[in-house]
């Protein structure tokens, strides 16, 4: 029996709850661990508000938020090979087991061994804001030198995606508040605060000649503003908004599998994908890191430490 936090129906932040729960059962292709650390993502409200049913496992209420974590390996389902238990893994919980929990199941195929060295927190960052990052820059494929605007550059995946675009040697150009200034031209970011004027007119003047490539993580309005700055329509790729190839643009292709995962790992090892990690909360504190999360005011990635 274990302490989980999630929602008994779908709804705003009303819903949420703790509870307890029995330990889960690893079923075919799953894998039982120990939560040490699960990272908070806009998702984790998407799907507690039902916006995105598809990815919810279809698993009965009461459903645990979480969607990636960090931990060690209890105990094995069926089908299951490189994974002993004992060892600290990384990865998604696909199959809707959440992660907002003392223990929970990951998906094997979508679950990585951590690298000796690489921290249980810092592992717990990366299936969704590391992997997003790779994914968006190989999309793109730009070459060293290249110009790329980060269309919501302070949060968890921004950040990412901005430390990954400039170890690529390419020029990166950033839209966020003012709050978020300082992280991201610690990044390497020139830096855009829309709240302070014209966004287009000061991106033209950092770039003149447009964007060979522009990755957005806002969407609507805020996405349909600054795409027009793209030389190629076909070079906007957005991270959370489906309805981008409306304006010729694409959604990020994600890359779930244990591969992926390897190489964001090693690129957090070296650095690369190092997460800016800003605010560390307990289980008990869980509301206030999603709800920090949901209303927009953090910058960087905010964590659950679980044990």
């Amino acid at each position: 029996m274990g302490q989980a936090w999630g929602y008994g129906r779908h709804g705003g932040p009303e819903v949420q709850e703790f509870f307890d729960r029995l330990d889960p059962v690893p079923g075919r292709g799953e894998v039982l661990i120990r939560v040490e650390v699960a990272g908070v993502n806009p998702l984790d409200h998407l799907l507690r508000s039902g916006l995105v049913p598809g990815l919810d496992g279809g698993r009965p209420f009461p459903r645990v938020l979480g969607m990636e974590a960090a931990g060690t390996v209890l105990s094995l389902g069926e089908d299951v090979d490189g994974f002993e238990v004992g060892d600290g893994v990384f990865g998604f919980a696909l199959t809707g087991g959440g992660t907002y929990a003392e223990t929970t199941v990951l998906s094997a195929p979508h679950t990585a061994r951590i690298p000796a060295g690489l921290s249980m927190t810092s592992a717990a960052t990366l299936p969704v804001a590391g992997t997003t990052a790779v994914d968006a820059l190989d999309q793109l494929g730009l070459p060293a030198g290249a110009a790329v605007l980060v269309n919501g550059v302070g949060g968890g995946v921004g950040l990412a995606v901005a430390r990954l675009a400039a170890a690529r040697e390419l020029r990166v150009i950033g839209t966020g508040s003012s709050a978020k200034r300082e992280r991201a031209e610690a990044a390497g970011v020139r830096f855009i605060d829309y709240t302070a004027g014209d966004v287009v007119a000061a991106a033209r003047d950092l770039a003149p000649g447009g964007f060979d490539g522009i990755v957005d993580m806002v969407g609507g309005t805020s996405l349909r503003t600054v795409a027009p700055l793209a030389k190629d329509p076909r070079n906007v790729i957005a991270v959370g908004d489906p309805a981008v190839p409306e304006i010729g643009g694409r959604f990020v292709e994600r890359r779930l599998d244990r591969a992926n995962l390897e190489r964001a790992a090693r690129l957090a090892f070296d650095g690369v994908l190092a997460p800016v990690i800003t605010a560390v909360h307990t289980l008990s504190d869980a509301p206030a890191a999603l709800a920090a999360v949901e209303n927009g005011h953090t910058s960087g990635k905010v964590v659950i430490k679980v044990a």
